[in-house]
């Protein structure tokens, strides 16, 4: 079975026509019928192969329409696009599960798997507990408010010392080598939130209400099931989480301990305050030696000395315009890779703001545009891209792996002490990763609790994986408002520890690659290229990886950051 995939071209002429309810209705009516009429196992691959051109053609509109969105949170021709989105995506689900059941119960079963996979199924016996026609109305207000909480915070203007910052922009004060400035930046960073914390409140309860809602006319007791299901997890538990939260712990938080007491050491307090935490010493953390249009030349010496494949295609973002990058008003912060599946191409989109965070962003999500387009060819969607905690090996992984070239964006002696930084910060977000987790857990647990029960929460988290931190009197954070920062709380839930699980898995990688990197590239690339044809832990047993479930996965990893660390 293959599909239809149109020749790359430019950002601008990506101009997927905008379906109706009634199109998209009739065509899911006729593939449904000639998924009855069809007699042969091949004939129903020929009609799986019609589904997958219409499935690409529906993810390519919808990416662009939520990705504009994004780009200006503040257009109205992009809000109400993204409204008339919302209200019909439940509906493109139902009529896609109705397919999917059509599928599992097909005679020739066995004759697809053997052609498609036995994970695809996995993948569809798992999507179709996560909806019903009754949840329509949720999914859409789901939507609506995930909507509404983007737009707040990309709307922020602060002001800081003569300049009008968004929440993006502001960052690269709250990373000053001058410790007043840190603290300054990072008052008026949560000042924005304590001013909207009553809307900030209303919209996650209001999430959490709809959430519950969905799982309890679905028939789950609360939303924790239906959010494992949602999320695809198919070859691990809750209880294997819990698990390796506790490995975490355990393993982890005395490390974390021992990071932090050198920096405060270097730092020369004595105390560490929360604004002190990004920055390692006294010089501040280094800096990349150019703006954006300099980075991205650094960009392509980088990944032409370290591989052919990896060059070729970044040349090919940068020629067809795939990359935003550059802060401003109105843009949503953070930063992410989406995908024009009609095309088999990726967008990667970020905010520079001038501090060592532009390399990492820039390079995990690169790790993601390029393992999207190592599996553009997929014979299903479902094998474009992995389950999210498989995703973010790529993502993690390939920020290791560019370290040897980190001279091209800090210098030599710069790109040291970042590497240095990078490897204590990628340890560090491990406890606060799993937090995010647990405090998810805790909330969905109880979904009647009260606004400040929620921020109680929070603050029970912090003192379990986050005992040092101390925010004096930045007020917001100090009740237990950080988790408010946090978009994938509100956005995605229980996607968080899926960073923390794939950092393990880099860490391994950063391990390899530092006795054999040609050896662990290669691993990645060919990991790259599976996409999501097989569940998370298969697929880092074929990295030649270690499962983060397993008994000491985090201890080796651990052992060898203290080494490195000389803790």
């Amino acid at each position: 079975m293959s599909v239809t995939l149109h020749e790359p071209v430019s950002f601008t002429q990506i101009k997927p026509e905008s379906p109706s309810p009634e199109s998209i209705q009739r065509e899911f009516s006729l593939l449904e019928q000639a998924f009855q009429e069809a007699v042969t196992p091949q004939d129903q691959l020929q009609v799986i192969a019609q589904w997958e051109d219409l499935r690409r053609s529906l993810d390519t509109w919808s990416a662009l329409i939520w990705l504009r969105f994004d780009q200006d949170t503040q257009n109205e021709s992009y809000q109400k696009a993204r409204d008339y989105c919302d209200e019909l995506i439940p509906k493109i689900t139902d009529w896609t599960v109705r397919i999917k059941k059509q599928l599992l119960i097909s005679p020739h079963r066995p004759q697809l798997e053997a052609a498609l996979g036995a994970q695809v199924f996995a993948l569809w016996e798992s999507d179709i507990l996560t909806f019903d026609p009754v949840i329509e109305a949720d999914l859409i207000q789901e939507s609506k408010l995930k909507a509404e909480y983007t737009a707040l915070l990309a709307a922020a203007a602060l002001n800081f010392r003569g300049e009008t910052l968004n929440l993006s922009g502001i960052r690269r004060f709250c990373e000053d080598a001058d410790r007043a400035t840190r603290h300054d930046a990072e008052q008026v960073r949560w000042e924005f939130f304590a001013a909207h914390q009553a809307d900030l409140d209303r919209i996650y309860g209001d999430l959490v209400q709809v959430r519950q809602g969905m799982a309890q006319k679905l028939g789950y007791e609360n939303y924790i099931p239906l959010g494992y299901k949602r999320m695809r997890r198919v070859d691990y538990t809750q209880q294997d989480v819990e698990r390796y939260r506790d490995q975490v712990r355990q393993e982890v938080v005395p490390l974390a301990q021992k990071i932090l007491a050198r920096q405060a050491e270097r730092l020369g307090v004595d105390r560490l305050m929360a604004w002190d935490e990004a920055v390692f010493d006294l010089r501040g953390n280094p800096k990349p030696q150019g703006d954006h249009d300099w980075m991205l030349i650094q960009a392509q010496r980088m990944f032409d000395s370290m591989d052919p494949e990896l060059s070729s295609f970044f040349r090919l973002l940068v020629d067809k315009q795939l990359l935003d990058l550059k802060n401003r008003p109105g843009k949503a912060g953070g930063g992410f890779c989406t995908s024009f599946p009609s095309y088999g191409l990726p967008f990667v989109f970020a905010n520079f703001n001038g501090t060592k965070g532009d390399v990492e962003v820039f390079t995990h999500e690169m790790g993601h545009a390029f393992q999207g387009w190592q599996s553009r060819h997929g014979s299903v969607s479902e094998y474009l891209w992995p389950t999210l905690e498989s995703c973010e090996i790529h993502s993690m992984s390939l920020e290791f792996l560019t370290w040897p070239y980190m001279d091209y964006f800090f210098g030599p002696e710069e790109a040291q002490r970042f590497r240095e930084i990078h490897l204590a910060e990628s340890l560090l977000f491990l406890p606060y990763g799993v937090a995010v987790d647990h405090f998810q857990h805790l909330v969905y647990a109880n979904p009647t609790a009260s606004a400040q029960e929620r921020h109680d929460m929070w603050q029970t988290m912090e003192a379990l994986y986050l005992p040092w931190r101390d925010y004096g009197d930045l007020t917001h954070p100090a009740m237990g408002g950080r988790w408010q920062a946090q978009g994938h709380i509100y956005g995605e839930p229980f996607y968080y520890i899926d960073y923390t699980l794939a950092g393990c898995c880099a860490l391994q990688f950063w391990v390899r690659a530092e006795q054999d990197f040609a050896g662990a590239l290669q691993d990645y690339v060919k990991l790259c290229r599976l996409g999501g044809s097989a569940p998370f832990q298969e697929l880092v047993r074929t990295a030649g990886l270690v499962s983060p479930f397993s008994p000491g996965a985090l201890a080796d990893v651990v052992q060898q950051a203290q080494r490195v660390l000389k803790l």
